[in-house]
């Protein structure tokens, strides 16, 4: 299913970087990443996940964020009616419990921004 977002355009976020993480609400939390643009002959871009309607995460402190491997980059994936985010290569709701932060929300969006 499309999840309005083309993984391949971004290389999943491979080798990406963690920049921020921040909780709006219980209910809404954005994400931002530095990643390679394919459309753009692999320039550095931002991109901004925002994710509302929040029922389940694992989410990670600031002060983690550059830590975190993104080798594998990152997941989403739509089932039914929810969105999944996660850290790696997951195939399944189940798989995405077991990441390191991981959201599951009720809708998705995301904005494009200069690196």
């Amino acid at each position: 299913m499309s999840i309005g977002i083309d993984l391949d355009r971004f290389c999943s976020f491979r080798d990406a970087e963690f920049r921020s993480l921040e909780i709006v609400s219980p209910l809404q939390v954005k994400l931002l990443f530095a990643t390679q643009d394919s459309a753009r002959d692999f320039d550095w871009i931002t991109i901004e996940l925002e994710f509302t309607g929040v029922s389940d995460a694992r989410l990670l402190q600031q002060h983690q964020l550059s830590l975190v491997d993104l080798n594998y980059g990152i997941t989403i994936l739509k089932e039914e009616n929810i969105f999944a985010f996660a850290i790696g290569e997951c195939y399944n709701l189940a798989a995405i419990k077991n990441s390191s932060c991981y959201i599951i929300a009720s809708s998705f969006k995301y904005k494009e921004g200069l690196f």
